[in-house]
């Protein structure tokens, strides 16, 4: 639990990377549960299990109980801004949840390969500079010794 929500927090755009992967692996698996007319009570179980992230995985536990209980999805989805999306409200009272959570999976699945290209282009620079830095390294290392030893023939 603490992992996943630290992984949430990571700086440089990652953390938020992270994030909308697991909300869009959430919407896109209840939205295909839903529109596949599992039982409400059952998709939000599945889901909960497959999202692949403790945090995601404890607030479908709440939104469960509530459920059960006669409340509605989205009052503990508010409860859990970093889990769900927003939008869920708006799908759950127009009665197009399953057509709201398709719509934001794709914009948060366009989202995220944004952010990685994004992310890449940072990068790549960062990682040929540590790469020359390396080879440098290993250059040097070689011809020290091979400079101490040609110092000691003359």
């Amino acid at each position: 639990m603490q992992w996943d929500r630290f992984k949430f927090k990571i700086p440089m755009k990652i953390g938020g990377i992270i994030q909308k992967v697991a909300l869009a692996r959430f919407s896109r698996t209840y939205a295909a549960l839903v529109g596949a007319g599992v039982p409400m009570l059952e998709a939000i179980e599945i889901t909960g299990r497959t999202s692949g992230n403790k945090v995601v995985e404890l607030a479908m536990q709440a939104v469960h109980d509530s459920v059960r209980r006669g409340g509605t999805i989205a009052e503990p989805m508010r409860l859990a801004p970093q889990a769900f999306p927003p939008m869920v409200a708006v799908g759950e009272e127009t009665g197009g949840l399953d057509h709201m959570l398709s719509k934001v999976a794709d914009f948060y699945e366009d989202e995220v390969a944004a952010a990685v290209k994004a992310l890449t282009s940072i990068i790549e620079p960062v990682m040929i500079v540590l790469v020359g830095v390396i080879v440098g390294f290993i250059v040097i290392s070689m011809y020290m010794p091979m400079f101490k030893v040609y110092d000691q023939i003359k």
